[in-house]
């Protein structure tokens, strides 16, 4: 065996978005494509001769081939061990728990999250850092900038290594250690949640959970400590076998796109808990019987009951939520004497708040919950911090959710998607809004008073690094607001994300349709961004 090094030329495009780089199978499978982007994060990294990295990916197509290449890599680049799941396996949340348990350089993880998979659709790869989270902006901007630069990438020349038997085996000087992918994160969990509690509640006569793994990352995880750990009846975990194509799917936990889960639980008869995650495990959407939690609620009610489990019996340091996130888990926050951080989308921004212990739960709008256990949002954590607060207060989701908002008040919340439009349509819809925002101050829309609007901006209060342009926000001046943002997350085209949000405070006006509830401010939101004129598109793709 031999180090290789490989000439090769600079590719257009490869700067890391949000959860960094994603593009098509096809894009990715280009001779040296693959190969140029690692050689760029391992060039822009100092000091990891001899270290441990830790690789694994969400089993889409391209995964296994993605995952030898790196390993062959990591060893001609000088890594002294790579830790990577069984199969080229690992949720997102496991890499960051892997990487956290065992002191790691850093990880690589193979994910376009809750994108499609398949020999056409998507691939993704980004790197995380030693802390468990996503590269900070200024690690990705480095490997940008060498991947404009790059001349050449080095690789040992060594056969494929097996990666479905536990086990060390060395590769050309390195030690590749493929360890069980689910072993690490279920240890995790079962020290932050009350486990004989939630099997307690399983053990219910009569008491059914449905869990839709989406034929993606999170089955094998789910199956070991719902079924296995905490004895759900076996099949309790649907779709629980990982498919490189996600059975056809799409691994997006909404009410759209997981609605097997969705026309069970509100079958008569169906279960009184379910969940679903995505392709690659660190989303989670959270169902009662005939009932959605919203995920800016779930936030919210998990804020204000964690000290049923044992991981956060103490307290919270404080809460974090991006942006678009609904305001409900601030009036939590209030209640406990406790910061509120608004940060911008995506989970990197919540890294450096966890570190320095200013936060303990962290979550995001699209689905994604999590807190200072790992450097990731966490699906199945989610679901088990759930089933522990269902388990303690032995009610239903639905009566939890409505106490909670007869404690609180209701934010009626609703996000419109936009999908796949015309990227330039979109650019130029949003800097049309972003001119804008100077004038709207003081004028009315509708019935409302627009009493802010501007683009949101974000000083870090840990680092004091600035991002800016993370979304038009319109304010009322009954505390309704109206945000548009474009998504970093998918690889072809646009997507406009319309976030939409009233405040109700009063108990007996609770119980309204959400899209009844706003339709006034989701008229406002349409016409004032002339979304149909600019993007072609009468109505949104997705409603959640």
């Amino acid at each position: 065996m031999s180090v290789l090094h490989v000439s090769t030329q600079p590719f257009e495009g490869q700067k890391p978005g949000t959860s960094g780089l994603r593009k098509k199978v096809t894009v990715f499978q280009q001779p040296n494509y693959l190969h140029n982007f690692v050689q760029s994060i391992f060039d822009s990294l100092e000091g990891f001769k001899g270290t441990t990295l830790v690789v694994g990916g969400d089993g889409r197509y391209y995964n296994r081939e993605a995952v030898q290449i790196i390993l062959k890599m990591a060893a001609a680049n000088g890594f002294g061990r790579v830790l990577v799941g069984r199969g080229g396996i690992l949720s997102t949340p496991a890499a960051s728990c892997v990487i956290r348990k065992h002191g790691a350089y850093g990880g690589i993880v193979l994910s376009a999250s809750h994108n499609p998979g398949g020999p056409h659709e998507d691939f993704g790869i980004k790197y995380n850092i030693g802390n468990g989270g996503p590269a900070p902006e200024k690690v990705t901007e480095a490997m940008f900038a060498r991947s404009r630069a790059i001349s050449a990438y080095h690789i040992t020349d060594a056969a494929d290594v097996d990666l479905d038997t536990v086990g060390k085996r060395a590769l050309d000087g390195m030690t590749v250690e493929v360890i069980d992918s689910v072993a690490d994160y279920a240890e995790l969990m079962e020290r932050l949640f009350d486990f004989d509690r939630i099997r307690a509640l399983l053990a219910s006569p009569g008491y059914r959970i449905a869990f839709d793994a989406m034929s993606a990352v999170t089955g094998p995880y789910a199956r070991a400590i719902l079924e296995g750990r905490l004895g759900a009846p076996a099949g309790s975990v649907m779709r629980a076998d990982p498919l490189e194509d996600f059975g056809g799917g799409h691994p997006d936990p909404n009410l759209v796109y997981a609605h097997d889960l969705v026309e069970l639980m509100y079958r008569e008869g169906g279960p009184e808990f379910g969940a679903a995650s995505d392709g690659d495990g660190d989303r989670n959407m959270i169902l009662g019987h005939q009932f959605f939690v919203t995920p800016s609620d779930s936030l919210a009610v998990l804020a204000a009951n964690a000290t049923v489990a044992p991981g956060y019996a103490k307290g919270l340091a404080g809460i974090a939520r991006s942006m678009p996130t609904s305001a409900a888990a601030d009036r939590v926050a209030a209640k406990l004497g406790i910061d509120c951080y608004e940060t911008p989308t995506g989970w990197k921004f919540f890294g450096t708040l966890l570190d320095a212990g200013r936060a303990t739960l962290c979550g995001e709008e699209s689905f994604g919950t999590g807190s200072d256990h790992v450097r990731e949002k966490d699906g199945l954590w989610a679901v088990l911090f759930w089933l522990n607060v269902l388990a303690a207060r032995r009610q239903s989701v639905a009566d939890i959710v409505r106490e909670h908002w007869r404690t609180y008040g209701r934010n009626y919340y609703s996000r419109h998607d936009y999908e796949g439009i015309d990227s330039a349509a979109a650019e130029e819809l949003m800097d049309t809004l972003r001119r804008q925002t100077g004038t709207l101050v003081g004028k009315k829309l509708g019935a409302y008073d627009v009493a802010s609007a501007d683009d949101f901006a974000y000083t870090d209060p840990v680092d004091g690094s600035v991002t800016t342009k993370q979304g038009i926000r319109v304010g009322f001046s009954d505390g309704s607001r109206i945000v548009y943002r474009l998504s970093g997350t998918g690889t072809e085209g646009a997507t406009l994300r319309v976030y939409i949000e009233r405040y109700e405070p009063d108990p007996s006006r609770h119980d309204d349709d959400p899209q009844v509830a706003l339709a006034d401010l989701i008229t406002i939101a349409r016409d004032l961004a002339e979304i149909e004129r600019r993007t072609g598109r009468p109505k949104p793709t997705v409603i959640t």
